[in-house]
């Protein structure tokens, strides 16, 4: 009873918000696009939407049908663009979410030698997911997640690239610049700056903060690196970084690492890919770049 189109008019009258706009996308008139909704309902047995005036908003079915068809629908949409890639003896675009915020530098270094060896891939780079880095994997939305806490699920594989240090960032005249680590407590009286993650994703509170009982004085977010450590040096704040990253920044800014802890904060940075996808040559040769193979790293099969 449910098909495609189905799935397809309910995501696109939600994300148009009327008939008349969905139905343009849709290549329909309204008169005929209003028919067909009018025959799902009949066909499923139970309204997918409430009329109110010339809006409609989803039913309780209407939303399930709507979660089903966000979730569906890429899946179809990446099988067709696939489909298509090989029957035009094409490779297509390889889709990059990032939860990493500070992983961009990096990601920029390992993507310039890939995109020249790989001419006929594309590379595009995703940040927002709508149900999260895992839920874009399993969707399809995405085909690699850059991500410092992996989530182990069946049909996903994480390969670990590289490790690094979780260090504080710090004005290079500020206090702390001269101690060899920081203890959770001295930062009770400071402004701590991060990316805009919920803290529930942050090391820093999550491996320093929290299990000693203390919280910043203040906790700003700021989106991009640069700001942040333009902040930083101004004394306007301290902030939570790899140390590979604060240490290509103290090269040309005022800045300076020191250890979280006397043991330090130690991570890795994993991609996570699906296993389905273990025989894609040119997703293997982008997790060998990553690690810095490239020796190793697959040709393209022509």
């Amino acid at each position: 009873m449910l098909e495609r189109i189905h799935l397809v008019i309910i995501r696109e009258v939600d994300r148009l918000g009327s008939l008349t706009a969905a139905a343009g996308t849709l290549h329909l008139t309204q008169s005929a696009l209003s028919h067909t909704v009018k025959k799902i309902e009949q066909q499923l047995g139970t309204p997918i939407w409430d009329r109110e005036g010339r809006s409609l908003r989803l039913t309780q079915a209407g939303q399930y049908l709507l979660a089903l068809a966000e979730r569906l629908l890429p899946q179809f949409e990446h099988a067709e663009s696939r489909m298509k890639q090989y029957a035009a003896g094409e490779r297509g675009t390889l889709r990059i979410g990032m939860e990493c915020h500070p992983c961009y530098q990096w990601l920029l270094k390992v993507v310039s030698p890939y995109l020249a060896r790989w001419p006929d891939v594309d590379v595009d780079v995703k940040q927002r997911f709508q149900f999260g880095g895992i839920g874009a994997l399993f969707g399809y939305d995405i085909d690699i997640l850059v991500t410092p806490d992996p989530l182990r699920r069946p049909g996903l594989r994480f390969d670990p690239v590289f490790d690094y240090e979780q260090v504080l960032v710090v004005a290079e005249n500020h206090p702390f610049a001269t101690l060899r680590y920081v203890k959770p407590d001295q930062l009770a009286d400071e402004t701590l700056i991060t990316y805009p993650v919920e803290t529930d994703r942050l090391d820093i509170y999550n491996q320093f903060l929290r299990p000693a009982g203390v919280a910043p004085r203040r906790h700003k977010t700021i989106e991009t690196t640069d700001i942040m450590l333009q902040m930083v040096a101004s004394n306007r704040g301290v902030a939570a970084l790899p140390r590979w990253l604060a240490e290509e920044y103290a090269d040309r800014m005022p800045v300076a690492s020191v250890k979280l802890g006397k043991d330090g904060i130690a991570k890795q940075i994993f991609l996570g890919t699906r296993e389905a996808d273990a025989g894609i040559d040119y997703l293997a040769s982008f997790v060998a770049y990553a690690r810095g193979s490239m020796a190793q790293a697959p040709r393209p099969r022509r």
